[in-house]
């Protein structure tokens, strides 16, 4: 690569759309809530939060979210960890970053989901304060969990629709399908909140018409089963859903192969609205410009297609946050 491209690809504003929080906790923040927690860590932290360079499947690279899911038990902890990722967005030269975790998983202590969601609003509202990187929440439904329980996710982030950019589906789509979450997502659709689903990863392609033709997707997390499925380039390319795609976490769950075989640059080639994202920046021990610097060496990533990805990336944002007139802001 020469110098003249890296300047130009490194000077291109970063979007992420797909980062959840619970695997994006700093590893020095976990084990500092975990000693102030009293809770005993059985390996160094490292290896209990960063997954392998191949996981072999979806389930087993969830498994590195559990310790972190511990200590994301409070207010305190939500509010730091928000915080924490908006400056390292910063840090990674991101302009606009969309979080997403589950309110429902930060009940162990009590917490409740409206307290889970208003932390991690304060926390992001003070990283934007101190960096200038503009945010949208997104609540994610779990697949595993009763369509009663994703009504509640959806029907908290209805309560909170100032500070909720969007509504997720979560989980293995190989061993849970999405349609019984149908109730949830009409009712964000019924209130104009914007939806994205993960789809396509660990299932295939039957489960990315599920999320768009069952609960109206507007975008798709990671989506790398449509490879090759031209009815469903087709409606992706026609109605303009956009792929958020994790390049490292698609190789570490077993979604991809390699880096080398990733479709991301293929796709985009094709028409579709690709975007790059880290997925889990602790699990999967990446950052946004190491996602791009990665597809450049094992695909010959352009930076065309770095800049196309980032319009890709805008276009599809759920939120813009709007400042305050007493300086305060809210997603």
């Amino acid at each position: 690569m020469s110098l003249d491209t890296a300047t130009d690809t490194a000077s291109v504003p970063r979007h992420e759309l797909h980062c959840h929080l619970d695997g994006s906790v700093r590893p020095g923040t976990v084990a500092d809530l975990a000693r102030r927690q009293g809770i005993v860590l059985n390996a160094p932290v490292e290896r209990l939060v960063t997954a392998p360079a191949s996981c072999g499947s979806l389930t087993r690279f969830l498994t590195y979210i559990d310790v972190p899911l511990r200590v994301l038990q409070t207010a305190g902890a939500l509010r730091r960890a928000a915080r924490e990722l908006v400056e390292d967005w910063s840090a990674d030269g991101v302009v606009y970053g969309e979080v997403r975790f589950a309110p429902q998983l930060h009940g162990r202590r009590g917490m409740t989901q409206d307290e889970a969601v208003q932390a991690v609003s304060e926390g992001l509202a003070a990283g934007r304060q101190a960096t200038g990187v503009r945010t949208g929440l997104l609540l994610c439904c779990l697949r595993h969990q009763t369509p009663e329980e994703s009504l509640a996710v959806a029907e908290t982030a209805l309560r909170h629709r100032d500070k909720v950019a969007g509504l997720d589906l979560a989980g293995d789509e190989r061993l849970h399908t999405a349609t019984p979450h149908r109730a949830a997502f009409d009712l964000a659709h019924g209130a104009g909140l914007p939806c994205t689903v993960h789809a396509g990863e660990a299932a295939g392609a039957d489960s990315m018409w599920e999320a768009i033709d069952v609960l109206g997707a507007r975008r798709i997390g990671h989506g790398i089963r449509c490879v090759g499925e031209h009815a469903l380039l087709e409606r992706l390319r026609r109605d303009g859903i956009t792929l958020e795609m994790c390049p490292t976490s698609n190789v570490q769950t077993g979604a991809v192969s390699g880096l080398r075989a990733h479709p991301a640059a293929r796709l985009l080639s094709e028409g579709l609205a690709v975007t790059i994202n880290t997925d889990t920046r602790t699990t999967s021990a990446t950052t946004l410009c190491q996602e791009f610097d990665s597809l450049r060496a094992a695909t010959g990533w352009t930076a065309e297609q770095d800049r196309l990805a980032q319009d890709h990336a805008a276009g599809a944002a759920f939120a813009t946050t709007r400042p305050e007139p007493d300086g305060a802001h809210h997603e």
